[in-house]
């Protein structure tokens, strides 16, 4: 009976990177700014490509990787090596972080849908609609709406308030917080063009 075992398949990393990784850990939990500095130049470029598959968007995954890391320099005293390597830990948190962003475009398109559906004729619906109010906080146009209007839109888009939220902190009446919410999908509707700005309700 033949009794050799087989050889293991299971990829070793060496040494020097195992030592390296622990290092670099043990300086993120000791807050050395070089060593977190390593650490990003190290696993940015994957997180930023999890990222960027998962959410099919660029400018999101800019977004998601640097809330990554400022998420994993502020928890850095939650990391634990006995519960797996600094990399994996970071592949977990851009998980949340995707899935955050994910539930985020959610919640904006059902605002802007529910928002929009008593002023938006059926005719006027283009087929890529969906994807141009998905980009429409990136948008020029935002800032050139009214500074009433732009206010609501960035309050129901940004903090998830309902317009009656939006009246009870501004002290506008509901009327006219929904007349300026009308208004301003009106005029971005109309005005929104393919070329994206910074966001300008930050």
């Amino acid at each position: 009976m033949n009794t050799r075992t087989r050889p293991t398949t299971t990829p070793v990393p060496p040494v020097e990177e195992t030592r390296y990784e622990e290092e670099l850990a043990q300086g993120l939990v000791k807050a050395d700014e070089d060593a977190f500095a390593a650490i990003y130049q190290r696993w940015g470029a994957l997180v930023h490509t999890l990222a960027t598959r998962s959410l099919g968007d660029t400018h999101e995954a800019e977004d998601v990787t640097q809330q990554v890391f400022v998420g994993a320099w502020r928890g850095r005293h939650g990391f634990r090596p006995e519960r797996g390597t600094l990399g994996a830990w970071l592949v977990g948190i851009t998980r949340r972080k995707v899935v955050d962003a994910l539930a985020a475009r959610t919640r904006r398109l059902s605002l802007v849908e529910s928002a929009g559906q008593d002023i938006t004729p059926a005719r006027l619906v283009q087929p890529a609609l969906d994807e141009v109010l998905d980009r429409v906080l990136l948008v020029e146009a935002l800032s050139r709406l009214p500074q009433a209007q732009r206010d609501v839109l960035c309050m129901a888009f940004y903090e998830d308030l309902t317009q009656a939220q939006i009246a009870e902190r501004t002290g506008v009446p509901l009327g006219t917080v929904k007349s300026h919410a009308r208004r301003g999908l009106h005029r971005l509707r109309t005005a929104v063009g393919p070329g994206a700005a910074h966001d300008t309700c930050v």
